[in-house]
């Protein structure tokens, strides 16, 4: 993207096109929000990605995959494809690198990056992409959203968008991942069924995590000095931040010994 492409992103900063352009991003899942990251990312002008996604189109994925189409379905294109394909189509000389496998394959691919979004589904995963990153002291933006349907109420469905910062709470701290949640998760392996999402959902979560990534870089609010946890409900169309992070009181992480300088490295 030529520097009068975002002239109107110029209130985030005379360098913004710069530090967003030679900012390495890494993005892990690349279904419903995943395909939003790509998306939103190559609009605003990023041109580094490492893409991580084992799957190919489906059908039944057209509903919440940005860039998938039709043919891709038939044709059982890679989504790393599609998501290539996507950013391309907007910023042509974009550093692309697609791995088509699970990120726990090629982990070292991760420690390039400035900033890393997860779009997992299992709390299992994110607790190890959480280690990863805090290994590398790489900031983490994940994202998650589910469904879920008790007796004759309406469906509930929630979500949340956690920045997890080297030094800072991670999210055991903030009480997003827990023990009692592993081993429920663990217990019930293989038989969780399909996890219902929705496109207008993924999206208000993928948009509010770019957010964050484009503050982390820019600094533009000059506001975003540690760990955030929004939490959306989507019933009430309402994000905010989770009411966990009222209550923690230590800036820093009893999980994550020696993790480095906190603060978000310079472009």
């Amino acid at each position: 993207m030529k520097k009068e492409d975002s002239s109107r992103q110029g209130f985030l900063g005379t360098e913004s096109s710069e530090q967003i352009a030679n900012c390495s991003i890494a993005i892990v899942g690349l279904g419903g929000g995943g395909s939003h990251i790509v998306q939103q990312l190559a609009h605003v002008g990023f041109k580094n990605y490492v893409l991580f996604d084992p799957d190919k189109v489906e059908r039944h994925n057209l509903n919440r995959l940005i860039g998938g189409t039709l043919m891709d379905a038939e044709e059982g294109k890679l989504k790393v494809e599609v998501a290539a394909r996507l950013i391309r189509s907007l910023n042509p000389d974009a550093n692309i690198e697609t791995l088509s496998c699970r990120w726990q394959e090629e982990p070292s691919r991760l420690r390039k990056c400035n900033i890393v979004f997860g779009g997992v589904d299992s709390f299992s995963e994110r607790r190890d992409l959480e280690v990863a990153t805090r290994r590398y002291l790489i900031p983490l933006i994940d994202i998650g959203l589910d469904v879920a349907i008790v007796g004759g109420e309406p469906p509930q469905m929630a979500g949340q968008v956690i920045l997890s910062m080297p030094g800072y709470p991670c999210m055991e701290c903030m009480g997003f991942l827990t023990n009692e949640k592993l081993k429920r998760e663990a217990a019930n392996y293989g038989s969780a069924g399909p996890r219902p999402q929705v496109v207008w959902a993924n999206g208000v979560l993928a948009s509010t995590a770019v957010g964050i990534a484009v503050d982390l870089v820019t600094d533009w609010t000059q506001r975003l000095r540690g760990p955030l946890y929004l939490s959306y409900e989507a019933n009430l169309h309402r994000l905010g931040v989770h009411p966990r992070m009222q209550a923690i009181t230590d800036t820093g992480c009893s999980h994550f010994q020696k993790t480095g300088d906190p603060i978000f490295r310079s472009l």
